[in-house]
């Protein structure tokens, strides 16, 4: 079987092996592809692997004889699942690689909202706390975990592991997911409607994934209805957030701060209002990039093309 990497270079920085995919058979190597038309150097390739390339109706129709797409990442929004069974591929994804990555992200962001522990080394570095004469020195007023509500939307396994890490720190949990009828209690934690949860919360993060019903559900609406200098993290989908609302709000002081990890498109556009709205953190998409989640990725992106060469699909995601 002919095997070919799309875009290795969204997950390898020379850190990984990608010899489970070698074992299984010819592997191509690729950097990103941005252009719409599939290459002739993927002319016989039987399984299409990739991390986060865009992959369209049209370019899929331009590789004649893909039989599997294994999208090695847990979102697939950016792949034309639709077109790709209609042309009788096998498209896959992995679920749970990063699970403990995010979740610990998550809080690096909360942390740093609450700290600001680069912008205090960066006091120190430049002079500014031996310039003060004081013995302690802080940019603005740090914040306190224990005792405030943690709000999460998107309860899956990230969003649980995020909630027991935030349980470690005293937070008071409150959650809210699409599956989980409100008013019940999981893992410990009161699932309520999104309302409720926007209305509790003190830090709300999103753990939930992008689909065409929640595009843009924290928008102007739903941030009024956020207690007045609550904070926001996301390290779920750009796409969920309104960015012109978001900016608004923060420059309104309507939320006192928020702290992104992802932005739709990717990488951020240089006209994105988010990069001109106070009191934000925006990284480049990393929660998910520790070395452990990208190698127990690739091991378990080869494990799913294996079990499709056996004839045993698993983790299909268009079946």
């Amino acid at each position: 079987m002919k095997i070919t990497v799309i875009d290795e270079d969204n997950i390898n920085s020379g850190d990984i092996s990608w010899e489970p995919f070698a074992r299984l058979g010819e592997l191509t190597l690729f950097n990103s592809l941005s252009n719409p038309a599939a290459p002739p150097s993927l002319k016989g390739t039987e399984a299409l692997i990739t991390v986060g390339t865009e992959l369209s109706g049209e370019f899929l129709k331009k590789v004649p004889g893909l039989r599997y797409l294994g999208i090695l990442s847990t979102g697939y929004d950016f792949v034309d699942v639709a077109t790709a069974g209609e042309l009788g591929m096998t498209v896959t994804s992995v679920p749970s690689y990063g699970t403990a990555s995010v979740a610990q992200y998550t809080f690096a962001l909360i942390l740093e909202l609450c700290h600001q522990v680069g912008s205090h080394h960066a006091a120190v570095m430049d002079g500014r706390w031996t310039r003060s004469g004081r013995f302690s020195l802080w940019l603005q007023s740090n914040q306190e975990l224990d005792g405030k509500t943690l709000g999460i939307v998107g309860f899956g396994r990230i969003g649980r592991n995020v909630a027991r890490l935030g349980q470690a720190f005293g937070l008071k949990i409150v959650a809210h997911d699409s599956f989980i009828e409100p008013g019940g209690i999981v893992d410990g934690c009161p699932c309520l409607s999104l309302d409720e949860v926007l209305s509790k919360a003190d830090i709300l993060t999103l753990h939930c994934p992008l689909t065409k019903d929640n595009r843009g559900f924290i928008n102007r609406e739903t941030i009024a209805k956020m207690k007045p200098g609550a904070r926001l993290i996301n390290a779920a989908r750009g796409g969920l957030i309104n960015d012109n609302d978001l900016a608004v709000a923060l420059a309104e002081g309507r939320l006192a701060a928020a702290a992104i990890d992802v932005t739709d498109p990717e990488p951020i556009g240089p006209d994105n209002p988010l990069l001109k709205a106070p009191n934000i953190i925006i990284t480049p998409h990393i929660a998910w990039a520790t070395v452990e989640a990208r190698r127990r990725i690739v091991q378990m992106g080869a494990d799913n093309l294996s079990a499709f060469i056996d004839g045993h699909p698993v983790n299909i995601i268009n079946a």
